[in-house]
């Protein structure tokens, strides 16, 4: 992939939405180690899970971790590259995040794809959905990877909602509505396109050739083990930077691990509806989307959205994200 995008690219960026095949019983998923390596009896948990929804599991040969990496930089590339461009190949599943995608953008071997392919997961893989969103317009689904969200279960803590991991990834007609179980910190109604991931990820596209382009977008934020004033500093970077223009609205997550240090300081909610509550725009805080430890939402990332922020807050999907 090319850390520059070429004068003569067919797909702009911001392009129109490109959309992958819906997954069916049989659908074949390629697994791909893009950041940090899991634990085998993680990934041994989570490929029966995929097994139990009826897709088909390609082989997986994993390569020697180095350190904090599943591989190294170019086994890495080289594992993406030939999953997107493995015919046999419907889906992409990250094994888990950690640390390490963006070492998969730093070439010049961009490859020429027909057509998309879902590429799920989430944490560190924002770092690639942001990108092919960027340069080649594909929706991508921000939800369970293998070692982290499918291993646990459907409906488990730690698990995935399967409910919406089904109709992101294999509804063709239509759109539905997610409850995001949250609380409103600021009410309205506004319509948008869905992005976001997770929030230093998103940070890190700042002064990238691929930064994130939110204008007129529903944002979703989420992170884990941050103080509450790191938060703070992020979204105050992410508004200095022209990041938030034009924002419709926001959905974060609930942020796990991220106590206030001091009690009675204040709190990541009370950061969020600080900074962000108070600008008019609608803001739902809590759900479970990311990292979170309750059963974790998927989203269609790249769709048009109405976020409705009233009670606990929802989110409908106005149009199928996969054909």
């Amino acid at each position: 992939m090319s850390a520059q995008p070429p004068q003569d690219s067919l797909f702009p960026l911001r392009a129109t939405p490109r959309k992958p095949r819906a997954l069916r019983a049989g659908s074949r998923v390629a697994l791909v180690a893009p950041a940090s390596p899991a634990e085998p009896r993680k990934i041994e948990a989570g490929i029966a899970e995929l097994q139990r929804l009826g897709f088909s599991v390609l082989p997986w040969a994993g390569n020697a971790s180095d350190g904090y990496f599943a591989a190294g930089a170019a086994e890495r590339r080289k594992e993406f590259l030939d999953a997107l461009e493995n015919s046999d190949a419907d889906a992409l599943i990250a094994l888990r995040g950690g640390y390490g995608s963006n070492y998969l953008l730093d070439t010049r071997d961009e490859p020429a794809l027909a057509a998309a392919k879902a590429l799920i997961g989430y944490s560190d893989l924002t770092t690639l959905q942001l990108f092919l969103w960027q340069r080649m317009g594909w929706v991508t689904f921000y939800g369970p990877m293998v070692a982290a969200g499918f291993d646990a279960g459907a409906g488990k803590p730690g698990g995935y909602d399967e409910n919406s991991f089904r109709r992101a990834t294999g509804q063709t007609e239509g759109g539905w509505t997610l409850d995001l179980q949250g609380e409103c910190l600021e009410e309205g109604e506004v319509q948008g396109t869905l992005m976001g991931g997770c929030l230093t990820l998103l940070e890190a596209t700042v002064g990238t050739p691929w930064q994130v382009n939110l204008g007129g977008a529903i944002v979703v934020l989420e992170d884990r083990a941050m103080k509450p004033y790191q938060v703070d500093r992020v979204l105050m970077h992410l508004i200095q930077a022209g990041v938030f223009a034009g924002v419709a609205g926001f959905v974060f997550g609930d942020f796990p691990e991220c106590p206030a240090p001091v009690a009675g300081s204040p709190s990541v909610r009370d950061v969020c509806a600080r900074i962000l509550a108070s600008n008019g725009l609608p803001v739902v805080y809590g759900a479970p989307v990311g990292h979170t430890e309750r059963p974790m939402l998927t989203l269609p990332l790249g769709v048009e959205a109405r976020l409705v922020a009233q009670g606990g807050g929802t989110l409908e999907i106005l149009e199928p994200a996969v054909m």
